[in-house]
């Protein structure tokens, strides 16, 4: 019942926050310098070319009805038409969707990994070596562009070394795509048991999934440096010490505090990514929604950058559901109170 409740709370929230987003997105998609209406006409064409392209459009009604017209739409899962490519919006999502979750899922999962046992270790030795290197990676992962360390990353690995493939997309240009099963070309290859595929995919997976990983464990070893030394030093730790418990035992109890603000705070920094590995995308010819929606941006592709923007605010709200059920499970009372 409790579960019913917070989520029914939950989605009552939601649906105002993705209205507002909505309309600011189709408020600031119209306000900007990129049109449409030129760029489909081109050059050469006249006032009665660029009319008939506005009608076409829809862009020559008031703004309130286009929104009004544009919610009926959505309402009924039509995302609208991208004038660049001239496909559905809704269809373009759904290929180029599980090309990024592909490359995030990776990278949360070993930035993850690497940085909250990173995190840990270096709370409990404070000051010492190993907790000045890992402030430093951190550091340096917070200082460092993503397009540069990228960059970097390509002329060392694949210019000079030779040991990374051609960053030109999820497989190399002798491979074909497996059967959809989940949306990535690694664990479905493995699957359907080609593994000459699942190497493909591996080996160009590899170097974004790493360069990524760095960005993404950044923040988490700061973050679950700062918990653990908090946690560290309550009373009820200093008493589990003065009772004479193991000091794995004293761990264990200490961890099982910082494990909840720590999960919530990677699951603020996941809802991020989505977006920021935009250029990583770019850079390694990925195809993903990234890259598609950057594009969408830079041409004035009105739908398709609506489209794009609604998604990752979809995307945010759901990941931020699954954690603080997640979170429910490890802190009842504080997450019913919130």
């Amino acid at each position: 019942m409790a579960i019913r409740q917070f989520l029914l709370r939950r989605f009552v929230l939601v649906v105002p926050i993705l209205l507002g987003i909505t309309f600011l997105t189709f408020m600031l998609v119209r306000i900007g310098e990129q049109s449409p209406v030129a760029m489909l006409g081109g050059p050469m064409a006249d006032e009665a070319t660029f009319a008939a392209i506005e009608q076409e459009l829809g862009l020559d009604k008031p703004f309130f009805v286009q929104y009004g017209l544009y919610l009926g739409k959505l309402l009924q899962g039509d995302l609208g038409d991208s004038w660049q490519s001239t496909e559905r919006v809704a269809d373009e999502i759904k290929n180029r969707l599980p090309a990024s979750l592909e490359l995030l899922i990776f990278s949360v999962l070993l930035g993850a990994l690497v940085g909250v046992p990173v995190g840990l270790r270096s709370a409990q030795r404070p000051n010492k070596l190993f907790d000045q290197i890992s402030r430093f990676v951190s550091l340096f992962g917070f200082s460092v562009p993503t397009y540069w360390i990228a960059l970097m990353a390509i002329f060392v690995f694949f210019f000079l070394l030779g040991v990374s493939p051609p960053p030109m997309g999820r497989l190399d240009i002798a491979s074909f795509p497996p059967p959809n099963v989940t949306g990535s070309y690694f664990v479905d290859s493995v699957i359907a048991g080609n593994w000459e595929t699942a190497r493909s995919a591996l080996s160009q997976l590899t170097l974004p999934v790493i360069l990524f990983s760095i960005i993404v464990a950044a923040p988490i070893i700061k973050h679950t440096r700062a918990i653990s030394l908090e946690v560290l030093a309550s009373d009820y730790v200093r008493y589990a010490r003065a009772q004479g418990l193991r000091p794995r035992t004293v761990r264990r109890i200490a961890l099982r505090n910082a494990i909840t603000p720590i999960l919530t705070f990677i699951g603020t920094e996941i809802t991020g990514l989505l977006a920021a590995v935009s250029l990583l995308e770019l850079i390694f010819a990925w195809g993903g929604l990234g890259q598609w929606g950057l594009n969408a941006i830079l041409l004035g592709d009105f739908a398709a950058v609506q489209g794009y923007v609604l998604v990752l605010a979809v995307f945010s709200v759901s990941v931020f559901i699954v954690i603080d059920l997640l979170v429910l499970v490890l802190e009842p009372r504080a997450t019913l109170r919130a």
